[in-house]
């Protein structure tokens, strides 16, 4: 139900009915010589008066979240290639992944340049590569030539994050 509209004609009009009020103080004089109803409207109107109709600027409201450095993931494998292919895993999940680059515009990476970027020295990206190359051949595809090639056959980074979290249980069984 809408509140009723008080004009101040309305409101000098209710101030004349009043009934003795020589007694009263001014609010209880007030109070009686208006309606419920234009009470209630007089209420509204102090309410709206209060109210602030500027727009709100919500860059003032709305803050992001502090950029922080994320913590290392729990590193589960204790044997450095091992090690080495979770960490590209992580990044691969964290940064993305793509094809036909290292790394892309938005630091998305592919498969040797997530090991690249997680390896200690370029010795070490070199053996995890080839170990796994040989995964690839021996378990999902004896045509693979390289791992870039390979990674540039995949249609998106669910494969590639998943050989490479495969890689890693299989080099920490072997030792390596």
């Amino acid at each position: 139900m809408a509140a009723p509209t008080l004009t101040a004609a309305a409101l000098d009009q209710a101030a004349a009915r009043t009934i003795r009020t020589d007694r009263l103080t001014e609010p209880e004089r007030t109070a009686r010589a208006l309606s419920f109803d234009e009470r209630l409207a007089l209420a509204a109107l102090a309410v709206d008066a209060r109210i602030d109709t500027r727009p709100l600027d919500l860059a003032d409201v709305i803050r992001g979240p502090v950029d922080t450095p994320t913590a290392p993931a729990p590193q589960p494998y204790r044997t450095p290639i091992a090690g080495l292919f979770h960490r590209a895993q992580t990044r691969l999940l964290r940064d993305g992944w793509c094809a036909d680059r290292l790394r892309d515009e938005q630091g998305a990476r592919c498969l040797v340049g997530a090991i690249r970027a997680e390896a200690g020295s370029r010795g070490e990206a070199d053996d995890a590569c080839t170990l796994l190359l040989d995964i690839v051949r021996s378990e999902f595809d004896p045509t693979a030539e390289t791992i870039a090639s390979w990674n540039d056959r995949q249609r998106d980074g669910h494969m590639p994050a998943r050989i490479l979290g495969h890689a890693a249980s299989r080099a920490d069984a072997r030792g390596i």
